[in-house]
Formats: C-alpha cells, sequence, structure tokens
C-alpha cells in the first residue's frame, strides 16, 4: 500500500471515528429538526449517507472485477423519504454508518494497488460522482474513492458545521 493511500485511510478512519463522537453529543430532539427550511434534518443527511455508503459499497467491489467504473445512480431523495430517517433512533443511525464507513476503510485497504490506479475510459462518473469527470475524459477508482469521501465530509460539515474537519 502506498504511502497517500495510507495517509489517505488514517485520515478516512479518523473523520468516521471524530464526526461519530460528535454526531453523539447531538441530541435526538435536535437530530430530526432541519437547519434550513427544506433542507434535510441531521437525521435525514445521516440517513443519505448510509445510502451513500451502500450505493458505494457495491460500486467498489464491482469496479474490482470490470473494465469500467459504470454504475446505477439512486434517487437519494426518494430513498431517504421511503426510509423514513427522522423515525429510527439517532444513535443507531449514527453507529451504522460509522460502522459501514469503517467497513469501507477496510474494503478500499484490501484493493490492490494496480486495481485502484487502473484508467478506465469507460464510467459514468459525469453523472454519479460528487466532483463529476467529464466522460470523455479517464479517470480511476482511486478517484472515485477519494471523490465519496469528499461528499461524506461535505454532509458531516452541513450537521457540525465548518470548523469539522476531521
Amino acid at each position: 500500500m502506498s504511502t497517500d493511500l495510507k495517509t489517505f485511510l488514517n485520515d478516512f478512519e479518523g473523520c468516521i471515528i471524530n464526526a461519530q463522537a460528535k454526531l453523539r453529543q447531538i441530541s435526538e430532539a435536535d437530530a430530526r429538526v432541519s437547519n434550513q427550511n427544506g433542507k434535510w434534518s441531521p437525521k435525514q443527511i445521516v440517513g443519505h449517507l448510509i445510502d451513500s455508503a451502500a450505493n458505494n459499497h457495491q460500486r467498489f467491489v464491482r469496479a474490482q472485477f470490470t473494465n469500467d467504473l459504470a454504475f446505477p445512480g439512486y434517487q437519494q431523495e426518494d430513498w431517504v423519504r421511503v426510509q423514513r430517517y427522522n423515525d429510527e433512533p439517532w444513535a443507531r443511525l449514527v453507529d451504522l454508518w460509522a460502522n459501514y464507513n469503517l467497513h469501507l476503510v477496510h474494503l478500499i485497504s484490501v484493493i490492490p494497488s494496480e486495481t485502484l490506479s487502473e484508467t478506465r475510459p469507460n464510467h459514468n462518473l459525469d453523472q454519479i460522482a460528487w466532483q463529476t469527470v467529464s466522460q470523455t475524459q479517464p479517470t480511476t477508482l482511486d478517484y472515485f474513492v477519494r471523490d465519496y469521501v469528499g461528499h461524506m465530509r461535505n454532509h458531516l460539515r452541513q450537521i457540525l458545521g465548518d470548523e469539522f474537519s476531521q
């Protein structure tokens, strides 16, 4: 494993552990309330992050035995709505999110470096990535993995504020 990947995974794991502790400090009542009119509550954001982990988990696995990075998207608003995350206990959501992502740290750590760095001309990261990649530009699984973590951090900042860096 490269030093860069090891540093990335250590930062990813530290982010999860730090965020879990900070998220647990939010009360059940506060976790149910949206900070902005029409926006998701902290429970719904963490629920969305669980959905994102589930969808990207299978993408990261499939990418190891296919030659492309073309995967189905998902209707995030519908996923959050039908699962009614505001009705789920806050501590359970936080722990599920943290444990799922700790598993993703493990999964990413065992992906062969050549699989992570292989250039993939066929992808749909112009549609499913957080920071999209033009369909005409080849990309890598390494990019997609890092994009996933960037997306997660962005949503954690929505709950925990700009001071949340890890």
